[in-house]
């Protein structure tokens, strides 16, 4: 894997992070970090969709696949219209775990390169996870 990507990947744990402990710090209230925290999720789940709609556009299949690419993003949105329901952090924490094992079936990359993309998706997913699990206890 790119160090980039690696980099970025990581990069883009930092919101997850930042917002409980932001809240922990008193820096932010619980009501604005699960929203800041809720927001950031939907946006970034979306973003994996994407993935699968380059894989099935460059590769021509336009199945399925092209279908579950808005996944994503409806869950992501319909996650944004009910925020303010605690159970939102289960459904976001789920899609991303249920993203990440639909990738390691269905990207037609090459075999060491989903590999690589999938040892990273799943160490960056297990962040997530359980940075989603930590605003769940912080709420309840």
């Amino acid at each position: 894997m790119p160090y980039s990507a690696v980099f970025l990947g990581i990069a883009g744990l930092i919101p997850f992070v930042a917002m409980p402990l932001a809240y922990q710090l008193n820096l932010l209230s619980i009501t604005q970090s699960a929203v800041y925290f809720v927001q950031y999720s939907a946006v970034l789940l979306s973003f994996f969709g994407g993935i699968h709609w380059w894989d099935a556009i460059s590769n021509q299949r336009y199945d399925k696949q092209m279908l579950v690419a808005m996944l994503p993003t409806i869950i992501g949105w319909l996650c944004l219209v009910f925020s303010h329901d605690v159970k939102v952090f289960g459904v976001l924490s789920l899609s991303y775990v249920a993203v990440l094992i639909y990738d390691k079936f269905t990207l037609s990359l090459p075999k060491e390169e989903v590999v690589s993309y999938i040892s990273l998706r799943m160490g960056l997913t297990s962040v997530v996870v359980i940075c989603h699990a930590l605003m769940i206890y912080l709420l309840v």
